[in-house]
């Protein structure tokens, strides 16, 4: 990881281990915190010779996507069109790369296993680009794969069922899931076709109030990945100057957002991790989707804090993360199958 920016004089504010942003604007994102876990930050570059069970390719454009395909693919004869994710990664809107390890060694296991193609979009970075910038450049990735369905221009691509798009995003990533959801389908059918948005799968979703939650004050965190230090600054960062994380963004079962009933979404998945500091505020928020007659199932993973599935080294060694792993994939089959 590299810094970003003109370096200033003065760190104005810092996100230990990953962050500082300087007097004059700049950012620096160079990694800082326990070197063993640097493997997990490092970009994979796309590869078209089979590996992991998937081919990796990038497609620039604005935004830029990048295509996982399952490889080799079903005999022929037993082909049916692939189902797609398109995917949001976390990092509390200010950190994190979709070309990183961490993301790819889980998508393209995800790509493999259900199987499916996984289009990961690489969002813009608060605080440089404040939220809505995530939100328009997932919406504008929907736009450009409508078109890639309206008039494919790879051999890529032929084998996607664009009837069956999923939005997918782990940690803030599952906000853009509910937000990209909610403004897609405010569109009609005729807007989108042939695409069409079938369903959302919120990982962990980073949904919380300015008031802390009973899994908050209890729970200690067990990783450098997700501290309560972590919440507060970089959604301070990321959310719109001045706002309060009671803001429609991070709270949309919160007094501030549209009344959940009048929203229009698709079908969800939340998963949740019962060791994850924010499990409160993603159960009440499944309870609000519940309660003003949305349809969402959800996975609750035992013994397990957030994000645990990206994180390689333990789901390699960790009977628990390994496991916990393999269930939330099943859950994704299942819940992709059924829509």
């Amino acid at each position: 990881m590299v810094a970003e920016g003109t370096t200033g004089t003065r760190v104005v504010d810092e996100v230990s281990g990953w962050l500082r942003v300087f007097d004059d604007g700049s950012v620096d994102r160079t990694w800082t915190g326990p070197p063993e876990a640097l493997f997990l930050m490092e970009p994979v570059p796309a590869f078209d010779t089979p590996r992991d069970g998937v081919t990796l390719h990038d497609l620039p454009g604005d935004p830029s996507l990048r295509l996982y395909l399952p490889s080799p693919p079903p005999p022929e004869g037993r082909r049916e069109p692939l189902p797609v994710f398109l995917h949001f990664q976390g990092g509390g809107f200010c950190i994190s790369r979709s070309s990183w390890f961490m993301y790819y060694q889980f998508y393209a296991r995800l790509a493999a296993s259900i199987p499916a193609a996984v289009v990961s979009v690489e969002l813009p970075l608060a605080p440089e680009h404040r939220l809505p910038a995530a939100i328009d450049a997932g919406f504008a990735a929907l736009l450009r794969l409508r078109d890639l369905a309206r008039d494919p221009e790879s051999e890529l691509l032929r084998s996607v069922d664009f009837s069956r798009v999923f939005l997918i995003g782990d940690s803030s990533g599952g906000n853009l899931v509910h937000l990209v959801g909610a403004r897609a389908w405010e569109e009609e059918e005729a807007f989108w076709s042939p695409l069409k948005v079938a369903g959302g799968i919120l990982l962990q979703p980073g949904f919380v109030r300015s008031t802390r939650s009973r899994s908050e004050l209890e729970l200690r965190s067990d990783s450098v990945f997700f501290t309560l230090d972590m919440l507060d600054k970089l959604l301070a960062l990321g959310l719109p100057e001045g706002a309060t994380k009671d803001h429609p963004y991070t709270c949309p079962m919160g007094e501030a957002a549209p009344p959940l009933e009048t929203v229009r979404l698709p079908p969800f998945l939340v998963g949740v991790a019962d060791r994850d500091l924010i499990r409160d505020t993603n159960l009440e928020y499944c309870e609000a989707m519940k309660k003003a007659g949305k349809e969402v199932a959800v996975v609750i993973s035992e013994g397990v804090s957030h994000s645990f599935y990206l994180n390689k080294f333990a789901v390699d060694n960790d009977p628990t993360t390994a496991k916990r792993t393999e269930e939330l994939i099943a859950a994704i089959n299942d819940f992709v199958r059924r829509h």
